[in-house]
């Protein structure tokens, strides 16, 4: 029940967040006041506080860098096959990026740090940041390559190098590794910035969330939905059961892996030439559909 209560916390603060913006509450700038919080400081410090006491090879196995990218890449490769027929090249775009590319820091990271054990939430952190390494870069080839997009994936990987987020995993996991001792007013006002994290990021999901239902394609979101929310966790739980990793690896990184489309993928398909309006509905529906699937993944993992 407590699993139960949690999930439908987080509909309600994504419909919360919806209701705000059709309200002209949570306008724009609102919005990325919001976002620029949780993005700058609940994240960063949830991140932290998770690893700053854990040394670096207690985290990162090759087991679980090898893992990810062989499910993500193996999620990508299907999501180019299944999409392959889909003729508006950027809608394809779309289909694609949007079936393989996770909400990690929004949604995966606070939900497991919400749910499970300080264990689990530190090799989280791990999970978050080795698949952003490499899903971000991916996704800008995607888009760029079927739609003949003008970006560079070295300037995404400046981006990334100076993300907020990656530099605090960073930071915590050089402190953890060198047992650097953090003041405990220190950590204890870091623990209560990252509880902040779930809640506003939550709100600024559902706040981004748009839906044009005339223009449902629904073969191609419904592809969507099942490769991202479906197929990429159940390759994930198979892939590390077989690496045979411990319970606090399997289970940060199948829940990880099964959250929904990030909402950064709208913003990706509106700088390079996607299906806006596709993306959007795409990240509505995954992240509507994922409290259930979830909820499976969390009560099978527990």
């Amino acid at each position: 029940m407590e699993v139960v209560g949690r999930l439908l916390a987080l509909l309600v603060l994504l419909l919360v967040g919806t209701g705000l913006r059709v309200a002209g509450v949570l306008d724009d700038a609102r919005t990325e006041r919001l976002n620029d919080l949780a993005y700058f400081v609940a994240l960063p410090a949830l991140v932290f506080v998770s690893t700053y006491d854990r040394a670096i090879d207690e985290l990162v196995s090759p087991a679980l860098f090898g893992g990810l990218l062989f499910v993500l890449f193996v999620t990508a490769a299907t999501a180019w096959i299944v999409h392959r027929n889909q003729s508006e090249r950027h809608r394809r775009s779309v289909a694609v990026t949007q079936s393989y590319h996770s909400n990690l820091g929004y949604l995966g990271l606070p939900l497991v740090a919400a749910t499970f054990s300080d264990d689990v939430t530190a090799i989280a952190s791990v999970v978050l940041g080795i698949v952003s390494l490499a899903q971000v870069p991916l996704t800008v080839l995607v888009l760029t390559t079927i739609n003949d997009a003008d970006a560079s994936v070295r300037e995404e990987l400046r981006k990334l190098a100076t993300n907020p987020v990656l530099v605090a995993l960073v930071a915590g996991l050089i402190v953890g590794s060198v047992a650097l001792t953090v003041p405990g007013p220190a950590t204890a006002g870091l623990d209560l910035l990252g509880t902040l994290a779930l809640p506003i990021a939550l709100l600024c999901v559902g706040a981004s969330l748009d839906v044009d239902l005339p223009n449902v394609d629904v073969g191609a979101t419904g592809s969507v939905v099942a490769l991202k929310i479906v197929l990429m966790p159940a390759i994930a739980w198979a892939t590390f059961s077989l690496l045979g990793v411990d319970t606090a690896t399997f289970t940060a990184a199948v829940v990880m892996l099964g959250t929904p489309t990030a909402v950064s993928t709208y913003v990706f398909a509106n700088e390079l030439g996607g299906d806006e309006a596709f993306a959007s509905l795409n990240v509505f529906l995954t992240t509507l559909v994922s409290v259930g699937t979830l909820f499976v993944l969390i009560r099978a993992v527990s």
